[in-house]
């Protein structure tokens, strides 16, 4: 087995969690497939795999050379309807206003 550490991109929780592939198996889809399936997201909102820092991972051949313990990341396509993406969004997108430091500048 081929032991990778998978997460969401952009979510307040960024932990890993550990997924296993059968090494006879390694395709893009399938890592796709056990991937979403343990995060519980469907594949369709899966934009693109990146292999951390900056690396995406594209085919069948980019899959066979990951090594045990690398860190993948699953970038999500934007969908207003995504429960991933609003959370990220309402996070970055709101405005941060202290009313009291306004009180004390102006």
């Amino acid at each position: 087995e081929l032991v990778l550490k998978v997460r969401v991109q952009n979510l307040r929780d960024n932990d890993f969690i550990e997924i296993e592939l059968d090494r006879q198996e390694l395709t893009y889809q399938d890592l796709l497939r056990v991937s979403c399936c343990e995060l519980g997201i469907n594949p369709e909102q899966v934009e693109k795999i990146r292999k951390l820092p900056n690396t995406l991972v594209r085919k069948d051949k980019d899959v066979a050379r990951l090594q045990d313990f690398q860190e993948l990341e699953l970038v999500l396509v934007r969908n207003d309807s995504s429960p991933f993406q609003n959370a990220a969004a309402a996070l970055t997108e709101r405005p941060c206003y202290n009313s009291r430091a306004s009180k004390l500048t102006y």
